[in-house]
């Protein structure tokens, strides 16, 4: 699909996004919200991964190209953040091999900026990645034999990898990709995935003590991925997702400040 809609909780009503000018259809693409436009960039269609995208001015209802010119190679399962200024999007798959490369894309400018590959992680998809409001953080994923379970942070003052996550062996989650993580404003949180099994628990990783708390598991959700998570300024809040054959309509919201899960059902 290349098509879409607008939904205003306030009126709990729908509009029509334009087509006019949207991407082509495509899916495991990268979304990202800069305060005033949405953009879309890369993706599969099932025969073709893409290294194309447009932004989406909701005010005007159109769309911009996002040029190709300095554009990281064609991708999806990649990651992409906002900084403010900035996407970055790092890693994924092109359809025959695993990538470990990116770039960074300045909308005011309509350019790409290349990223260092000098101490970069390793190849890797299916990863997450949060920005912290000066550094990326990616974590786990996919190489294309194996799950992991191992990170790194990257600063776009300095356009250099920071290196390893020191808590990648110790007290991290195990191996997996398909997870969520969110960024609470001083720790990332990392929940859920697949790896050699379908997981339901998780650990909260803190930047400035280079550590990882496990979180709580009593009262956590089954086990699943492909779910999807937010940060409301307190809590996690998981919903949907699918364990194997069995697809999910709960939500569970997880308080770090109290250690405990609570659960709703919509």
């Amino acid at each position: 699909m290349n098509d879409g809609l607008r939904y205003n909780p306030t009126a709990n009503n729908w509009a029509p996004v334009t087509t006019t000018g949207a991407p082509t259809a495509r899916y495991f693409h990268s979304v990202v919200w800069t305060g005033s436009e949405m953009i879309v960039w890369g993706g599969f269609n099932g025969t073709t991964p893409f290294n194309n995208g447009a932004r989406y001015n909701p005010t005007a209802n159109t769309w911009t190209a996002v040029t190709a010119t300095g554009a990281p190679s064609a991708r999806y399962q990649h990651t992409s953040v906002w900084t403010g200024s900035e996407m970055i999007v790092w890693g994924g798959n092109n359809g025959i091999n695993t990538l470990n490369d990116g770039g960074r894309y300045n909308p005011t400018a309509n350019s790409w900026t290349s990223m260092p590959t000098t101490v970069a992680p390793p190849v890797r998809s299916a990863h997450s990645a949060v920005w912290t409001g000066s550094e990326m953080i990616i974590w786990g994923g996919y190489n294309g034999t194996n799950f992991l379970n191992d990170g790194a942070r990257f600063s776009p003052s300095s356009n250099s990898w920071i290196g390893w996550l020191a808590g990648s062996t110790i007290g991290a989650p195990a191996a997996r990709d398909g997870h969520t993580a969110v960024w609470t404003g001083s720790e990332m949180i990392i929940w859920g995935g697949l790896g050699n099994s379908t997981f339901n628990d998780g650990a909260r990783y803190n930047p400035a003590s280079d550590s990882w708390t496990v979180v709580t598991m009593p009262g956590a959700p089954v086990g699943r991925y492909s779910h999807t998570a937010v940060w409301t300024g307190s809590e996690l809040i998981v919903f949907g997702g699918v364990n194997g054959s069995t697809y999910y309509n709960d939500t569970f919201s997880y308080r770090p400040a109290r250690a405990l899960y609570l659960y709703q059902r919509l």
